[in-house]
């Protein structure tokens, strides 16, 4: 897989990050767990965890899927409301988000422009994600493991492991994701 063209990390939200940022302390205290904590089990820098937190930080998509990952969550659960996220190739704006007693399903339209590719770090234990793809040739999956996928085609992988998106080709591919997070807490 190629990597994004310009390689930049950017933030994923276009508004919202306050509200992100309460959400976060939220959870993150609801669980007694100290900012040191998060940012250790998230990987992720204590300035960088409390700058999200005070709503003064626009994270990334890497960060709020650490951040998530860590709180043992999906990603919805850190969002006051359905969201449009980027990432450093993919863009993905949240459709739904369904509970279904001791699992989450998020559904969202995905959209890769042609020649970018993501990698996304691994979420946490027994999540999957199902992605059915309706224009363009996505390369998807694990790292290890890459799949092709072309117009209606659908397919699926464990995304407890570092997995990643790539458009192939000429066109942008435009997908339905949904990802499957069973609930640990």
């Amino acid at each position: 897989m190629t990597a994004a063209s310009d390689g930049v990390a950017r933030p994923a939200l276009a508004e919202g990050a306050a509200e992100v940022g309460r959400r976060v302390r939220e959870l993150r205290e609801r669980r007694g767990m100290s900012l040191s904590e998060l940012a250790r089990r998230a990987a992720v820098g204590k300035a960088t965890l409390s700058g999200l937190e005070a709503g003064t930080r626009n994270p990334t998509l890497d960060t709020l899927h650490a951040v998530a990952t860590a709180l043992d969550l999906p990603l919805t659960a850190l969002l006051s409301t359905p969201a449009a996220l980027r990432g450093t190739a993919v863009q993905v704006e949240v459709l739904r988000v369904f509970d279904d007693g001791p699992v989450t399903y998020e559904l969202c339209h995905l959209r890769i422009p042609a020649g970018l590719a993501q990698r996304s770090p691994a979420h946490h234990a027994g999540v999957t994600e199902h992605l059915t793809v309706f224009t363009g040739v996505l390369e998807g999956g694990p790292v290890d493991a890459p799949m092709r996928a072309g117009p209606g085609v659908h397919v699926e992988w464990p995304a407890d492991v570092p997995h990643a998106y790539a458009a192939v080709g000429g066109d942008d591919v435009l997908a339905s994701l949904l990802i499957r997070s069973p609930r640990t807490r």
